[in-house]
């Protein structure tokens, strides 16, 4: 794991002060799943140990195991020659910022089907997004939807 700074360009949307970041993480993965887990193991005791979103770690930690699956499953194919990026910032004021970026050509985000209605209920995939968006704050999608922002105050 990286702790150096990403670009401070990275955060600039959410107004995320470089002076005032208690946790800068930049994490790259091999896009394989049994390189997920321990990621969002190492960020989230980065995380726990800044103590920057107390009580709140448990819908970050399933937040970021979807998001860091999806880009690994979706956008990189399960191709272990990609590389996922996974950038986190943590201030007092904020929260916590979490950037998942893939290798992929996208998505439209607003075609994903509800899987709570009709037949997608009995689906045995296509829920992550869903408990992403509710256990998030904020969730935007950027660069055709191979880039996800996530926050939590």
């Amino acid at each position: 794991m990286d702790s150096g700074a990403p670009s401070t360009g990275q955060f600039a949307e959410y107004d995320f002060d470089p002076e005032k970041l208690r946790l800068r993480v930049r994490v790259t993965l091999a896009a394989s799943r049994e390189s997920v887990s321990p990621v969002v193991e190492q960020v989230m005791d980065a995380i726990r140990s800044v103590k920057c979103v107390d009580g709140k770690a448990d819908a970050i930690e399933l937040s970021l195991q979807e998001a860091l699956a999806n880009a690994v499953v979706h956008g990189a194919k399960e191709d272990p020659s990609k590389i996922v990026e996974c950038l986190v910032a943590c201030d007092d004021e904020r929260g916590v910022l979490i950037i998942v970026r893939d290798p992929g050509t996208g998505f439209d985000p607003t075609a994903i089907p509800t899987c709570t209605l009709g037949e997608s209920v009995f689906s045995d995939h296509g829920r992550g997004i869903f408990l992403i968006n509710q256990l998030m704050d904020e969730v935007n999608f950027h660069r055709n939807g191979t880039e996800i922002h996530m926050l939590k105050r």
